[in-house]
């Protein structure tokens, strides 16, 4: 598969950062070769959003959930720091509400959920539902996927008859 750099247009990274992401998917069948890809765009660009969600979304569909939980909560941390958020949940919710459809929100709000999903295929099953029960509250038009997740770490186990 051979894809151009100029396909990803609206990708604001540098171009030598496009270059590897684009090898890495080119040789994703081959797992040591496109995680060597992602690890070198992970390290000239760790500021790029655009970078931290492709390096999350590598690593959760290759089951590195230990990567995949590293890089969410590497966006997660990095937006706290950039719009200020509080540590405090009731504090921070009230922001979340507030400021749902601005994009760095967003992002948060996403990060947060997928490390709730993370987390619980890692078996931290209380976390996992203390985050998604945190982001459904957060979340009335159900867009970050946390309101299904709960109901699915929650539901109650079907009996073997």
């Amino acid at each position: 598969m051979q894809v151009h750099t100029e396909t990803f247009s609206w990708f604001e990274v540098p171009e030598d950062v496009k270059k590897l992401l684009i090898l890495a998917a080119e040789n994703w069948e081959n797992t040591s070769e496109s995680e060597k890809y992602i690890n070198q765009a992970l390290a000239k660009t760790e500021d790029y959003p655009d970078v931290l969600v492709a390096a999350y979304r590598y690593f959760f569909y290759k089951n590195n959930y230990e990567m995949a939980l590293k890089v969410a909560v590497k966006v997660i941390d990095r937006i706290r720091v950039s719009e200020k958020l509080p540590d405090d949940w009731e504090q921070l919710k009230q922001i979340l509400v507030s400021r749902k459809e601005d994009p760095k929100i967003r992002l948060y709000l996403t990060a947060y959920s997928a490390s709730g999903l993370v987390l619980a295929k890692l078996g931290q099953i209380e976390v996992a539902k203390k985050i998604s029960a945190q982001v459904k509250d957060v979340d009335n038009n159900k867009e970050f996927g946390a309101a299904t997740l709960l109901d699915v770490l929650t539901r109650p186990c079907e009996e073997d008859e």
